[in-house]
């Protein structure tokens, strides 16, 4: 009974260190070429290489992540769309742009840090501040409301 609680403890241990490192990642990343421009990802969306998304074993689709490149300390912000890599010891493929923006095209591979994002909640790009509106009057016109009228008589004149 005793081997039990020893049990429960490690896999809340084991739990607790995957989420840690679900969070922040270094590993290997490689780039899509230009060829596989108009491709379908896993996510049903169609590759371009100017765009900035990546591929990505275990974060959902829609996932922002930022990928820094260990080397020269340049960082972007790439959108999860795709599954994989499958090349043996990467964790993340990127999209030709993301690549070129890290500085990893004459490389082919080089070593990166990834980290999950939060998720933005609210409208993007609004302020806190109320907007002012002006207060407008909708009341009748004196004569009807009808401006058809005076037209016509300028018309006439």
């Amino acid at each position: 009974m005793q081997y039990k609680k020893y049990i429960v403890f490690i896999l809340c241990i084991a739990t607790s260190l995957t989420l840690l490192q679900a969070q922040s990642q270094k590993g290997k990343a490689s780039y899509y070429s230009k060829r596989s421009t108009g491709s379908r990802t896993a996510s049903g969306s169609r590759l371009h290489h100017d765009s900035l998304t990546c591929a990505h074993r275990t974060h959902p689709f829609g996932s922002m992540l930022k990928v820094t490149n260990i080397k020269n300390g340049k960082w972007v912000v790439v959108k999860v769309t795709d599954r994989g890599p499958y090349g043996r010891g990467r964790i993340i493929d990127l999209s030709w742009r993301a690549a070129k923006d890290l500085d990893l095209l004459a490389q082919g591979v080089g070593m990166v840090k990834v980290e999950l994002l939060p998720v933005q909640k609210g409208i993007p790009f609004r302020s806190d501040e109320s907007a002012h509106l002006p207060e407008l009057d909708f009341e009748m016109a004196e004569n009807g409301g009808s401006v058809a009228g005076e037209w016509q008589e300028e018309k006439k004149k």
